[in-house]
């Protein structure tokens, strides 16, 4: 597992690497060297400014994704369940995009982020509220689809109530997800809630490698299960908030990562966690290169690159696993 995770290291520095060489016009390592050297101003300002913040932004992003559907598919033990799959998701994007609606973003430059944390916040108070009374995740799961059409319909509304067609665009593009023009500041409001949520992840992973053997067997070798329940929860809603408030809406990397890393960890659930994080951050990364060196004329948004390419491995663990039936 040691020689997984330092693999997995090694690649997510090199894939880095490429992506701070790379733009629209192609790769250019003499413009890294520049910038590492001192040599070009232009040079730090392309690199430091620009594509630094939005590669460890992909970084973050995929890895805190990536950390989630690996614990909430062992906490559930479903191999399809994702950040997305407890309506944390809906409620980061709905809070966003109510800051967009109301103007609120162009009078304060954080008041975008700080609402789509608010809006995931608000979801996980409720899930945490409701783990805590049910000890049964498929009731919590419901809980979780329930709110995630709850937030679907309100999005659906305020797109329909837009004033104008640029504050329509403004949304529209919001809920595609993007690391583009992101900055160190918004890095440093965002980073601590997900650092902090997949801290929390982490501290669970006896936990979750326990639960493999089953939930009643498990709480007979001493697992608190609701406790752990709750935890996961919690510490989904920060990391999922965050990323979210950061990027943007960006599916199935939570249901991916995880299972390509799970036949190295031994199939472990605890194990899985961190290197599912490091694929799920090399594969953000690798997404958002292709969007940036892909010949549009406008440039795709890395919530589409991602569903793009996840769609299909999705249906094709759901083909696997026998989920789908042939009449």
């Amino acid at each position: 597992m040691r020689r997984t995770n330092i693999l997995l290291a090694v690649l997510l520095v090199f894939i880095a690497v490429a992506a701070l060489m790379t733009g629209a016009d192609g790769v250019a390592p003499r413009l890294l060297f520049d910038w590492a050297t001192g040599s070009d101003p232009a040079a730090a300002t392309i690199v430091a400014d620009i594509r630094l913040p939005r590669v460890l932004s992909a970084a973050i992003v995929g890895a805190a994704l990536a950390v989630c559907g690996a614990a909430l598919q062992a906490l559930t033990r479903n191999p399809l369940a994702e950040p997305g799959i407890l309506g944390v998701s809906s409620g980061a994007t709905l809070g966003a995009t109510l800051t967009l609606y109301f103007g609120l973003s162009a009078l304060w430059s954080w008041a975008l982020p700080v609402g789509a944390i608010v809006g995931a916040g608000l979801v996980t108070a409720l899930l945490a509220s409701a783990a805590v009374r049910t000890r049964g995740m498929a009731t919590l799961i419901l809980i979780g689809v329930g709110l995630s059409s709850l937030t679907g319909a309100l999005m659906a509304l305020i797109l329909n109530f837009a004033p104008n067609p640029f504050s329509l665009s403004d949304l529209v593009t919001w809920t595609l997800g993007s690391v583009a023009n992101r900055s160190l500041s918004d890095l440093g409001l965002t980073v601590p809630f997900m650092a902090a949520g997949m801290a929390l992840l982490l501290t669970q992973r006896r936990q979750l490698s326990l639960l493999s053997i089953g939930e009643e067997a498990a709480i007979a070798h001493g697992l608190d299960f609701r406790r752990t329940q709750l935890i996961v929860v919690i510490a989904t809603g920060l990391a999922t908030g965050a990323s979210v408030a950061l990027a943007g809406s960006v599916g199935f990397v939570g249901i991916v990562a995880p299972h390509l890393v799970r036949p190295w960890a031994g199939h472990d659930p605890g194990r899985t966690l961190v290197p599912a994080a490091l694929a799920g951050a090399i594969m953000l990364i690798a997404a958002d290169m292709l969007v940036r060196l892909l010949p549009t004329d406008t440039e795709l948004r890395l919530g589409v690159v991602a569903a793009l390419a996840g769609a299909p491995i999705f249906l094709l663990i759901v083909l696997r696993r026998g989920n789908v039936r042939h009449d």
